[in-house]
């Protein structure tokens, strides 16, 4: 298997008239984590949204090796059916999810419960679920904390530290601290535009 790479040139995002920022560049090679950091409204869900080629940039390309996936703040289960029949609707595309994993995640006594009636932390762990099940290569993690208790923070943190142990790559935006070993950081306001256009 090709080793995975994420790599970004000058890139720029515009939102309506107002320029995000310019000039980004990043590298990240297999066994590397980057925590992006900033504000809100700074743009980290749209360079993560531009890294997973959702979103074209004003200017710049971006360059990606290796499978990928992406956890945002859309739920991608359906909301009406159980939640073992939604996940199981994921794993026919991305592979079975172990029992171990929905262990883990403290989601196996949670299976027969509608997607709709899950707490936000059972929403985001579901989230999860979908993302272990996928085994990408790249993991594009948008606020992956949000609506987690201390517990689950630190779960997440494991997750990710075994992801980026095993030659994975893990990009996170968020603007709670994570903690992770040899983790780099950005910070979204250094790429701040002046106030002339490009």
């Amino acid at each position: 298997m090709k080793a995975p790479r994420l790599a970004a040139r000058d890139l720029a995002c515009r939102r309506g008239e107002r320029l995000l920022f310019r000039a980004l560049s990043l590298e990240l090679a297999g066994g590397q984590a980057l925590h992006v950091t900033g504000s809100n409204g700074v743009g980290k869900s749209s360079l993560i949204r531009i890294l997973a080629g959702l979103l074209r940039p004003y200017a710049g390309e971006v360059e990606r090796e290796g499978s990928t996936a992406l956890l945002d703040q859309t739920l991608a289960l359906d909301e009406h059916l159980p939640l073992g029949a939604a996940l199981s609707f994921w794993s026919k595309l991305d592979g079975a999810l172990a029992d171990a994993d929905l262990a883990r995640l403290g989601l196996a006594n949670l299976l027969d419960v509608p997607v709709r009636y899950l707490s936000t932390g059972q929403r985001k762990r579901a989230a999860l679920a979908r993302l272990l099940g996928q085994r990408a290569q790249v993991w594009l993690l948008d606020e992956p904390l949000n609506g987690l208790d201390r517990d689950a923070v630190a779960m997440v943190e494991a997750l990710v530290a075994e992801h980026v142990a095993g030659g994975g790559i893990a990009l996170i935006a968020s603007h709670q601290p994570i903690t992770l070993p040899g983790l780099q950081v950005l910070h979204l306001h250094d790429f701040a535009p002046p106030e002339e256009a490009l």
